[in-house]
């Protein structure tokens, strides 16, 4: 059967309870700038330093290709969105779809992501504020610390501050790029020396070419970079509390695609045009690399305080849309009853206050092993992405099936070739997934402990189970 309109016999959209006591506060100029924001984070800032050492200038064809695949997942989940908007996005339509087991493993998955990736970020910032002297003497640890305390602080105040936030972080960091770029683009047009070496493509060449140490190496850094893109479903999640979404989430979304090609692609191919991929390591930002060969005084220092920021960012948004999903699941009865609750500015505070408590093990993490922390909760970080976007795929699998059963209706903004979409990109997170043990070290280990994962939710199920129940009989009572 055909899409359709939707008429008066049909059931009604889904109610979720999660939904409710926020404010409207979001405008249109915070959704685009979050969008922004979730495209251009920590994994570029401070990840492709490490991955040109590895893959070389092959670098750019994995930003492509995870790129491409991350404005599908968007898309899909824009889809929904302009569907029903919704503060537990990705979630609420799990239950919707798949019931309240697919919205408990889709809603701790995502909580596996920015937990782990709570503990990346502080781990970035106190990598950063050790490129200054005057913090070199503090540990990292500490560093850390104070990173997570000044973003929870500022992320506990209302949806609005938060909002004005992001959207300065993300000028910021736009404007950080667009000015490398804008150098980058001069160096090589004028042929200027960057230490010692002519850039062009035949800095490119006379490293051994596009892969200079194969393919393999450029498919095992795919995982690395699909943390990278690992904020864009962020604009569905901000959806929830904006005043039109039907108007401004199309085109917050459809401008990503754009500014993954000049800002993740055009980057990495200017890296390596500037210098050799060996110049380039994982301990340093790649932008502060080639500012620091320039010369330019105090230019170099100048983008790591941009890069610092893009950290600050990323973790204020993990604090922001992990807090939201878990007041959808705790008002289901599938996370701890204090993750509901919301303070006097309608910030659901329990849940970031829990996404908190696992960025301070990254405190802990970075006192034991500070040279490993930010590799190992990357790779979980990984897996929990690869959940995340995978259940966004399946809802908008389930999504199309019901339109075409006529139970739904799907709106003029659109998942393009849906069902193939949906199920090329499902493979490609499974091979993701193969390739992270394919490489062996810290990522093989990180897909052996699937298993563990595993049954941690099926064991939290068992646990929660019986209060789901309760609290759906009690909203059914309601409804009738």
């Amino acid at each position: 059967m055909s899409d359709r309109t939707l008429t008066a016999a049909e059931p009604p959209l889904h109610v979720d309870a999660g939904d409710e006591g926020y404010s409207k506060d979001l405008k249109s100029r915070h959704i685009n700038m979050i969008a922004i924001g979730g495209a251009i984070g920590t994994g570029l800032f401070l990840g492709a330093g490490g991955r040109m050492a590895g893959a070389g200038p092959s670098l750019a064809i994995a930003y492509a290709v995870c790129g491409a695949f991350a404005f599908f997942v968007v898309r899909a989940l824009g889809e929904l969105v302009l569907y029903r908007p919704s503060s537990g996005a990705f979630v609420s339509y799990a239950r919707e779809f798949m019931g309240e087991k697919g919205a408990y493993t889709a809603g701790w998955l995502y909580f596996l992501n920015w937990s782990t990736t709570a503990v990346a970020d502080i781990t970035a910032a106190a990598t950063y504020a050790h490129f200054w002297s005057m913090f070199s003497s503090v540990p990292q640890w500490v560093c850390a610390l104070i990173a997570l305390a000044l973003v929870l602080t500022a992320n506990l105040i209302s949806v609005k501050y938060f909002g004005e936030t992001e959207f300065w972080f993300s000028i910021i960091k736009v404007a950080a790029l667009v000015i490398f770029m804008c150098i980058g683009i001069y160096l090589v047009v004028t042929q200027h020396s960057v230490d010692g070496h002519t850039p062009g493509f035949g800095t490119i060449g006379d490293s051994g070419g596009l892969f200079p140490k194969g393919v393999m190496p450029m498919l095992l850094v795919i995982q690395g970079v699909v943390f990278a893109y690992a904020s864009v479903e962020l604009c569905g999640v901000a959806a929830g509390e904006t005043e039109n979404p039907g108007k401004v989430i199309p085109k917050a979304i459809n401008s990503i695609m754009w500014r993954v090609g000049i800002f993740y692609v055009g980057s990495v191919v200017l890296l390596a045009l500037l210098l050799p991929y060996t110049a380039y390591s994982d301990g340093e930002s790649p932008f502060v690399t080639v500012l620091s060969k320039i010369g330019v005084p105090g230019a170099a220092g100048v983008m790591n305080l941009v890069v610092l920021t893009a950290a600050l960012s990323s973790l204020n948004s993990g604090l922001y849309s992990t807090g939201r999903i878990l007041r959808s699941m705790a008002l289901s009865g599938s996370a701890p009853r204090f993750t509901g609750r919301m303070n006097k500015g309608q910030v659901p505070y329990g849940g970031i206050l829990l996404t908190a408590g696992f960025g301070a093990l990254g405190v802990v993490l970075n006192y034991l092993v500070p040279g490993k922390a930010f590799e190992i909760v990357l790779n979980f970080a990984s897996i929990g992405i690869l959940g995340t976007w995978g259940m966004v795929m399946l809802c908008s699998l389930l999504f199309w099936q019901r339109s075409k059963e006529g139970r739904v209706t799907r709106p003029a903004y659109r998942l393009p070739w849906a069902p193939y979409t949906q199920i090329v990109t499902l493979c490609f997170l499974v091979a993701v997934a193969f390739l992270m043990w394919w490489g062996g070290g810290v990522g093989r280990t990180t897909v052996e402990c699937l298993p563990l994962i595993a049954a941690a939710l099926v064991g939290g199920w068992f646990l929660v189970r019986g209060r789901v129940a309760s609290v759906a009989a009690e909203r059914r009572g309601l409804e009738d």
